[in-house]
Parts: structure tokens; C-alpha cells; sequence
């Protein structure tokens, strides 16, 4: 019997945020867990979802310093946090922990 070969490719979760409202929960899920990393993680995986370039035109930013900030060696500055969640269209609230 031969072996059958299965193609796996890496996921990808900005192919599946594809809303507004996905883009949101993803990122409110990630601010709940309060982790910096995936929180930068989850701003770059919305950035992809809508498109780098337009980002780093938004931004101000080159799109390399873009993606090294939101990779998991990256440790961005707060302020360009705040410059891509104001370019994504986002605000962050706070309210008092459940």
C-alpha cells in the first residue's frame, strides 16, 4: 500500500479574521490575557489581516520595523503600540478587573 502525503501548511490567523467584529474579540481576548508579547502579536496578526502596507503608511512606520516590532523578539515601544492601534481604528478603555 503506498503512503499518502499530506500537505500541512503553517496557520495563519489573519486569513480568518475577516470583520471588524473578529478583529475586535481577537484583540480584546489578547488584552485579557495581558500578556505584552501576544497583545503586539495580535496587533501585528490585525495588521496583516488588513494590510501591512496601508499600516505602515497610516503609521508612519516602515513596514520591516512594523513586522520586528510585532514579532516575538520584538519589544516595541509603547508609543508605536498607540500609533497602530490608532491606525487600525481601535481604542483601548480600561475598567476596574472582574
Amino acid at each position: 500500500m503506498a503512503a499518502t502525503s499530506i500537505k500541512l501548511r503553517p496557520w495563519d490567523s489573519a486569513e480568518h479574521l475577516k470583520t471588524e467584529e473578529e478583529m475586535v474579540l481577537y484583540l480584546e481576548a489578547c488584552l485579557e490575557d495581558g500578556d505584552a508579547a501576544l497583545i503586539a502579536h495580535a496587533l501585528g496578526v490585525i495588521a496583516k489581516a488588513r494590510g501591512m502596507t496601508q499600516l505602515a503608511r497610516d503609521t508612519g512606520l516602515s513596514r520591516e520595523s512594523l513586522y520586528k516590532a510585532q514579532s516575538s523578539e520584538g519589544n516595541p515601544e509603547f508609543a508605536t503600540v498607540m500609533k497602530v492601534v490608532k491606525a487600525l481604528g481601535f481604542q483601548l478603555h480600561a475598567s476596574p478587573a472582574a
